[in-house]
């Protein structure tokens, strides 16, 4: 089987090493940077560049670029990739990006199917990567209604083969209102939490709890941008729930109620408490 690699950045990085490690599958690549080609070839990350010639060849693809890129990757390629070859996205957002790849799909005959790993650092680019990147991680499909059991499986054997722990399929909307609460919300608050003046002279004076809280502002702004405006009716539904939540708190604090703090505070640890008997 050929897999073909759009985007070589941490992910696309990642999977192509991925593969490389755990099957016997030829890979190409493809990243807008020949520099980052030539060095994943060095790496042993690849077989091959991936090229308007040879991906027709392909049985699998996996486009791993910003969502209008990708869109914007799939329409000039329609008509080039092999038929029922099974063609993949991994960007974090997926109603724009599956609307728009279901309608070109149809119309030239490959399979498409919206997908997101649910693994990542807070670093980017070709020289992050690793193979286990996804080990035990979660891989989110998000197929359209009417895809076939064949295809499906063909699917979630593969990412199974390359060491996800799970896949599982939900469908665009769902996944979206999701990510906005166990992704974006948090990328936001961490990325305003950091702006505190005191950031700047915090050294001595923190410790795991500075360090879990910061570690995602050092983000993409590039890419998240895109992502919060691709996701925004669902990503400001749970920046205003947490406004809220937070102002009982600013509430309590400011009026000195301890008992109303308590509660607060209370209610917060057996809500992770449940949270993660239900995770076990």
């Amino acid at each position: 089987m050929t897999i073909g690699i759009i985007g070589l950045g941490l992910i696309g990085g990642s999977f192509a090493k991925a593969v490389k490690e755990n099957t016997d599958y030829k890979v190409l690549v493809c990243d807008k940077a020949q520099s980052v080609n030539l060095q994943a070839k060095l790496e042993g990350a690849c077989d091959g560049v991936l090229t308007p010639d040879n991906l027709g060849g392909c049985d699998i693809v996996l486009i791993a670029l910003y969502p209008q890129a990708t869109i914007n990757y799939i329409n000039e390629n329609a008509a080039l990739f092999k038929k029922d070859s099974i063609i993949i996205d991994c960007a974090g957002t997926k109603r724009t990006v599956c609307q728009a790849a279901a309608l070109v799909a149809k119309a030239n005959n490959f399979r498409f199917i919206g997908g997101h790993p649910m693994a990542g650092t807070q670093f980017s680019g070709f020289k992050y990567s690793r193979g286990s990147l996804f080990k035990g991680a979660p891989m989110i499909l998000t197929p359209q209604s009417d895809e076939s059991i064949k295809i499906l499986e063909r699917a979630k054997k593969f990412f199974v083969e390359i060491g996800f722990g799970s896949v599982v399929f939900t469908t665009p909307e769902f996944h979206d209102k999701k990510i906005a609460y166990t992704s974006q919300l948090a990328h936001v608050v961490s990325n305003a939490y950091v702006k505190s003046p005191e950031a700047l002279a915090h050294k001595g004076f923190s410790a795991g709890s500075y360090k879990d809280l910061t570690r995602v502002a050092r983000l993409n702004e590039e890419m998240w941008a895109e992502l919060f405006l691709e996701n925004r009716d669902n990503l400001v539904h749970e920046i205003n729930y947490l406004t809220q939540s937070l102002s009982e708190y600013k509430k309590a604090i400011e009026e000195n109620d301890r008992e109303r703090l308590k509660e607060l505070l209370k209610d917060g640890r057996e809500r992770k408490e449940r949270v993660e008997r239900g995770r076990d």
